[in-house]
Order: structure tokens, then sequence, then C-alpha cells
């Protein structure tokens, strides 16, 4: 945005001290001729024959006063001039910082030191912005590498398959068909999720009264058949105090999120013989979804990352027709975050993961 030229902060801080310097003197010499000098007698003989009269302490007064004015202007001006290059002086560093980071980097901190104050607080709140800014972005460019990485593997599965063929025509077109049929699906799967994760981090979504309880209810309806063939046992539990756990957004937003927690869960088990808990309540004005499956014992620091897009632990990669793309945690938390809610992972100690989903509770 063009604007105008104008004179800088500084000079007219500069001109308000010295103003308001000069308006105080003023104040105090009419205070000194209202109840000072219109009580001397305007006459020749003056106070008691002795002392000056009016016209006399005017005389001398006027050139008195007058060069004190000029003195009091002259000294706001230079002192204003001073002090308001002090005080703005946190500004510029400011401004400094903000210009290049408009310029693309991130990475400097104005870092001011010396005690708290509000020009401190704002720097103090520029470097928080500029880091949060920075691992953000550094974010966003480690997801689009990642996602070109997921999205070329099975085109380029494809254009092999496809070379084989022409190279081949004897070749059994059915076992290629179906061959390209799940690298197909799989590129399709990636797409929806990409899709689905940039649409919960817009947000722009219809909001409609939901309870927990049903979704879970659903999705684990629908994940039966999967925890089974796994020998799997998956349990749907609720809070029977605190009421039901009712909350505002998309249903299919959410009933998407618990699915792929509880996906995430019975996939991410052990062997034979696991269970997976998934457990509704409401608790403190907020509407709680708590899913825990068994399995290996899991590093706090893989579980840190876990929610990260395309970030697979090695323990937790499998090569089964339930392989996913490395999304699942990732659309769960930006579901959770358009919602305004809380995700929290922690690994159990017997092995296993607890995922805590907490949304506010419908008004």
């Amino acid at each position: 945005m063009r604007r105008r030229p104008g004179p800088s902060a500084r000079l007219k801080l500069a001109l308000s001290y010295a103003g308001f310097l000069f308006v105080a003197g003023a104040l105090l010499l009419a205070v000194v001729w209202m109840f000072l000098l219109r009580y001397v007698p305007d006459n020749s003989q003056g106070l008691l024959g002795v002392s000056p009269n009016r016209y006399l302490l005017v005389r001398t007064f006027a050139p008195a006063a007058a060069a004190a004015m000029l003195f009091l202007l002259v000294f706001g001006l230079l002192g204003g001039w001073v002090l308001a290059g002090r005080m703005l002086r946190p500004l510029t560093r400011i401004a400094d910082a903000a210009r290049t980071a408009g310029e693309g980097s991130l990475s400097h901190r104005i870092r001011m030191e010396g005690r708290q104050d509000e020009f401190r607080e704002l720097a103090d709140t520029f470097d928080s912005m500029l880091e949060q800014l920075e691992s953000h972005v550094a974010e966003q460019q480690r997801f689009a590498a990642n996602a070109s990485h997921e999205l070329r593997t099975p085109l380029a599965i494809s254009r092999t398959l496809l070379d084989v063929a022409l190279k081949d025509p004897a070749r059994d077109h059915p076992e290629l068909l179906e061959r390209l049929s799940v690298v197909n699906a799989r590129a399709i799967d990636l797409t929806e999720a990409l899709l689905l994760l940039s649409r919960g981090d817009r947000g722009n979504f219809t909001r409609e009264s939901v309870d927990l309880s049903l979704l879970a209810e659903e999705a684990a309806e629908t994940l039966l058949p999967l925890a089974e063939q796994r020998r799997i046992t998956l349990d749907v539990t609720g809070g029977v105090t605190g009421g039901a756990p009712r909350t505002t957004g998309s249903p299919e937003l959410l009933l998407r999120m618990v699915t792929n927690l509880v996906q995430n869960a019975v996939v991410h088990n052990l062997p034979a013989g696991g269970t997976v808990t998934v457990h509704t309540g409401a608790c403190g004005g907020m509407s709680v979804l708590r899913v825990e499956n068994t399995g290996s014992v899991l590093p706090a620091d893989l579980v840190a990352t876990l929610t990260e897009p395309f970030r697979r632990g090695t323990d937790r990669v499998r090569t089964d027709e339930h392989a996913g793309v490395g999304l699942g945690l990732a659309i769960v938390h930006s579901i959770v975050r358009a919602h305004d809610g809380t995700l929290d992972l922690s690994p159990r100690p017997a092995g296993g993961l607890r995922v805590t989903v907490r949304l506010p509770a419908e008004p």
C-alpha cells in the first residue's frame, strides 16, 4: 500500500514534547502574572513609596519571560528529539527485523535485551511469530517434497508395468491389469487423503451437532471385519457420567477422524491376540474420545512425530494391503485442529499407543 510521505514519529514526538514544555512554561508565567503582578500598585510611588510599581516590573519581567519561553522551546525541541530517538530505537529494530522477514529470511531474531516493557514484549512476540512461521514453512516444504515423492512412486510403477507390457505383448494381461489396478487404487487413496488434509486445514465446513459415541460405534462396526481378520478384540465403551459426548462440527470429517484412529489402532497392533479400546465421554466442558491399542513399545521421540504428514516410524511401517500412505494421524490432527480441539499421543508402558482427542462440548 502506497502512502503519501509525512513527518516521522520521532519528529512528531519531539514537537509534542516541546509543545507540552512550552505550554507548561506559559501557564507558569500566567500564574505569576495573575497572582503577583496584579497586586502591585500601578502608580508613581509604588508599594509604600519604596518598591517599584507595576509598570517597572512589567518592563523588567517581560524580556526575561520571553527569553525563558524561547529557551524552553529550543530545549524542548532538542531534548524531545533525543528522548524520542531513544524511545523509538526498539521500534527501529523491530521494523528492520520485519523488513528482513518480508524479504524471505525467517531465521533473524530481535532478541532485545533489557527489562520487560511494552517494546520488549512486542519484540518477544515478534520473535515467537518468526519462529512459528519458520517452523511452518519448513513443515510445508517437507510436506511438498514428501507428497511429490509419494505421488511419483505409483506413477513410476504404472509406467514401468506399461513399458514391460509394450515390450512383451505375450505377457499375461489379466495379471498386468490387476497390478495396475492396485497401483492406481493406492494413488487414488493418496490423492483423496491429500484433499481431505487440505480441507481439514482450511476449516470451511458446515458445523452440525455430532455425538462422538455414535461415530465411535459406526467406525467400530465398519472395521470389525478387519479386526476379526487380524484376531484383534475391538471394544467400544462410553462414560456413564458427564453427559453425552456431543460437539459441533462436520459429521463427515469427525467420522473420518474416528475411523482413522480405530484403523490405525487395529493395523499397528500385535500379530494376534491384541486389543483396541475406544472410549467416549464428557469431562470439564469437553467431549473426549480415547483410543488405546496394544502393540510394541514405542519410544517417546517417535510418538512425538507421528502426526507429521508422511512420517512413519520404522517399526510401524507395514507391507500388507493396509500399509497406508502415512497421512492417517496427520489427517486426524488437521481435523481436530479445525474443530478447535486438542490431540494427545502417548505411548503405553506395556506397549502400544494411547490417543486422546478433546473437542469443545456442544453448548
